[in-house]
C-alpha cells in the first residue's frame, strides 16, 4: 500500500509554528517595552528628570553694570568696565584626577594661592556643579584661557570697579565688594540706586556636559549715575595740603573739610591716612573717615557756641570786662588756665585770644541750662544727616548729668563731637544764622532708583538758630579778630577778610586717667570771606609732634587751601597787599610791567 503525504500540509504547519513563536516573541518585547516605558515615564520620571536639568543646565546670576560715580564737574571718580570671571563645571563621568588637572593649568596663569587651590579643590571633590575659580579678570588673559580649551573651564562676562583718581576722594567714595556691593562711602550710601537689577543667564550642555550655548533669561538693567558735590580740584589740593601737614608735624591722622557755605554742600572731605578703593577693603586704620566718624573733645572751637549763648540767652555786653591776670580758675574741683596770662580781657578779646579763664567766668554768667541749650539749638548730640554712613552724632549730656567740672563745655570739653558738626557749628555764622545741612550728592535723595521731587530741591535749612544780627556782630567783632590780631594770626590772607576760631584739646589718656599734657588735638575753623562767604573749612591735625597749638599747626592749612580755593573760585583780593603794593611800584620805577 503506498502512503501519500501532503508536502504542503506539513509546510503550512510548520509556517503556522513559527508565526506562532514570532507572535509570542512580538509580545514579550513588546511587554517588556511596555513595561520600562511605564517605569521611565511614570515610576522614576521625577528622579529622571531632575537628573537631565542637572546634567544639561547651570543657572547663573549676571550682575548689572554699576551706575558711574561723578564729581560735580562731571569728572568720573568711579566706573564699571567689562572684564571676565573663570567658573568650573565638571563633565558628567570624567575623573576627579582630570577635572584637577584642568584647575592645576591655570594655577600659573591665574597665580592661583595656595588657599584659592585649596578651596577650588575641596569644591571639585564635594562634586559641586559650579565653582569660582577666579572672579574679575583682565579679558587679554580671559583670551589666553579661551585658547586653550581646557575641560570644566568656562568664562563669564562681569563687571569690574574701577576709581579712576586712585586714592582721591577714598572715604567719600567708600568700596565695593567682588559682587559689586557698595560696603562703604557713597557706594553703601547708595547702594540700590547705583547696583541696578541683577539678571540670569541659562548655561545648556550636551549628556556630557559640554557648554554649547548661553541663554539669558532676565535682562539686567543698570544702576543710577550719581554726582557728587565734590569738585576733584580742590579734593586733590586739601589732599596735598594737608598730607604735607601731617608728614611735617609726625601727627597721627588728620581731616579736612570744605563746604559751600548756603547749600551745605562739600566740596572736599580728607581724611588721613587714607586708603586706594581699587584695592578695597584697606587696613582697618584707613578705613574711618574721620570727618564723620571720630568724635573728639573739641576744645576752643566750641567757644563759636558760648559766644553765642552768651549774647542770645544771656544778654552779656560786648563792654563786659573779665579778669584773666591769675592766668587760671579754679572751680568744681578742677582748675582750667589759659595758654599765657592775658590780663583784663573785653567780651571780644575772651574769644579772640581763646582765654579758658574768660570763657569759664563768663560760663558761670550764662548758666548750664543756657549753656545746654544753645548747643543742643546747634544740634550737637545729634547726626547732621549728612549722606554717608557711618556718622557719629556725638555726645551733650543733659544738665542733670552734669558734674561740677562741667562748665568746661564752654570751652570745649566734656562734650564729643565730629569735625563736620564743628564746620556745621562755624557755618551758622557764614549763613547769618543758620544752620545747614551737609550733603555729598547732588542728585539728593534716591528712592528706587529714581530722583523725588524733594532732591531738587535747595539743602534743607532749618529756623535761624541764632539772630542774623548777633551773627554778623559776632564775625565783625570776634571771629575776623581772631585772624586780625588773635590766636589765628597764621590763617591770615593778605587781601581777604576771613574769619575763624583756633582749638586745641588736650587729650584724655585713659592709662594715667587724666588729660595728657603731650597729646593735644590741633583744629581751625573758618570761612572766607568773611562778609560774602564762598567757602568754609575745618583742618583737624592729630597729635603734632613740636608746635601744638590750633593757630601754630592747622591755621597755616587753612589759610595755603583757603587762598588757593579762593583763586579758583576768582575771588580776588579786595585790597592790594602792601607787599604787591610796593612791588607794583617798583615796577612802574624801574619801567618793568606785568
Amino acid at each position: 500500500m503506498k502512503i501519500v503525504v501532503d508536502r504542503s500540509s506539513v509546510l503550512s504547519g510548520q509556517n503556522r509554528k513559527k508565526t506562532k513563536l514570532i507572535f509570542v516573541l512580538l509580545l514579550f518585547w513588546f511587554v517588556v517595552i511596555t513595561f520600562r516605558l511605564i517605569d521611565l515615564q511614570v515610576l522614576e520620571h521625577k528622579k529622571l528628570k531632575q537628573e537631565v536639568i542637572e546634567q544639561n543646565q547651570d543657572l547663573i546670576t549676571i550682575l548689572p553694570t554699576r551706575g558711574t560715580i561723578f564729581d560735580r564737574q562731571g569728572r568720573i571718580l568711579a566706573r564699571s568696565l567689562p572684564t571676565a570671571s573663570v567658573f568650573f563645571s565638571p563633565v558628567k563621568g570624567e575623573p576627579l584626577e582630570e577635572q584637577l588637572k584642568s584647575v592645576y593649568e591655570l594655577k600659573a596663569i591665574l597665580n592661583l594661592s595656595g588657599t584659592e587651590i585649596n578651596r577650588i579643590v575641596n569644591s571639585i571633590e564635594k562634586r559641586k556643579r559650579f565653582t569660582w575659580v577666579k572672579r574679575k579678570i583682565p579679558l587679554e588673559l580671559a583670551e589666553k584661557i579661551k585658547s586653550l580649551k581646557l575641560s570644566g573651564i568656562y568664562l563669564l562676562n562681569e563687571n569690574k570697579r574701577f576709581y579712576p583718581q586712585g586714592r582721591l576722594a577714598a572715604h567719600v567714595l567708600g568700596g565695593v565688594n567682588i559682587d559689586d556691593r557698595g560696603l562703604a562711602g557713597v557706594e553703601y550710601y547708595y547702594d540700590s540706586a547705583l547696583r541696578g537689577q541683577e539678571g540670569q543667564q541659562l548655561i545648556m550642555k550636551d549628556a556630557r556636559r559640554k557648554e554649547y550655548y548661553i541663554e539669558t533669561i532676565t535682562e539686567t538693567e543698570p544702576g543710577q549715575d550719581i554726582y557728587l558735590t565734590i569738585d576733584s580740584n580742590l579734593q586733590y589740593l586739601a589732599e596735598k595740603e594737608l598730607r604735607q601737614a601731617i608728614e611735617k608735624f609726625g601727627a597721627s591722622w588728620g581731616t579736612v573739610i570744605i563746604m559751600s557755605p548756603a547749600s551745605g554742600e562739600i566740596l572736599a572731605m580728607v581724611s588721613y591716612p587714607d586708603y586706594d578703593p581699587n584695592n578695597f577693603p584697606p587696613a582697618e586704620e584707613a578705613m574711618v573717615n574721620r570727618a564723620i566718624q571720630y568724635t573728639y573733645e573739641p576744645g576752643s572751637t566750641a567757644k563759636v557756641v558760648t559766644a553765642a549763648a552768651a549774647r542770645e540767652l544771656a544778654s552779656i555786653g560786648y563792654d563786659t570786662y573779665y579778669d584773666c591776670r591769675t592766668g587760671s580758675i579754679t572751680f568744681g574741683g578742677t582748675t582750667v588756665r589759659d595758654h599765657v596770662r592775658l590780663g583784663v580781657l573785653s567780651f571780644a578779646d575772651v574769644f579772640i585770644h581763646s582765654s579758658n579763664v574768660g570763657s569759664i567766668k563768663m560760663a558761670e554768667i550764662i548758666g548750664e541750662q543756657n549753656l545746654y541749650r544753645m548747643f543742643k539749638a546747634f544740634r550737637f548730640g545729634e547726626k547732621t544727616g549728612i549722606d554717608l554712613p557711618g556718622e557719629e552724632a556725638g555726645i551733650v549730656h543733659p544738665v542733670e548729668k552734669w558734674r561740677k567740672s562741667s562748665l568746661r563745655v564752654a570751652i570745649g570739653y566734656e562734650l564729643a563731637a565730629t569735625p563736620l558738626q564743628i564746620l556745621r557749628a562755624m557755618n551758622v555764622y557764614a549763613t547769618g544764622g543758620y544752620l545747614v545741612r551737609p550733603k555729598v550728592s547732588l542728585n539728593g535723595s534716591i528712592l528706587d532708583g529714581m530722583l523725588s521731587e524733594a532732591s531738587l530741591k535747595p539743602a534743607d535749612v532749618s529756623q535761624p538758630v541764632i539772630s542774623g544780627k548777633t551773627a554778623q556782630e559776632l564775625v565783625n567783632l570776634v571771629f575776623k579778630e581772631v585772624i586780625e590780631r588773635g590766636t589765628g594770626s597764621q590763617a591770615k590772607i593778605d587781601g581777604y577778610e576771613l574769619a575763624g576760631k583756633t582749638g586745641t584739646a588736650q587729650k584724655f589718656d585713659p592709662a594715667l586717667r587724666t588729660y595728657s599734657p603731650t597729646k593735644h588735638i590741633a583744629s581751625f575753623v573758618g570761612f572766607a570771606p568773611a562778609d560774602q562767604p564762598v567757602l568754609s573749612m575745618i583742618v583737624v591735625i592729630d597729635e603734632p609732634k613740636g608746635p601744638q597749638y590750633g593757630g601754630q599747626v592747622a591755621a597755616p592749612v587753612f589759610r595755603e587751601i583757603a587762598r588757593k580755593v579762593l583763586l579758583y573760585y576768582h575771588e580776588f583780593p579786595l585790597k592790594v597787599p602792601e607787599k604787591m603794593a610796593i612791588a607794583k611800584q617798583n615796577s612802574k620805577e624801574t619801567g618793568v610791567t606785568d
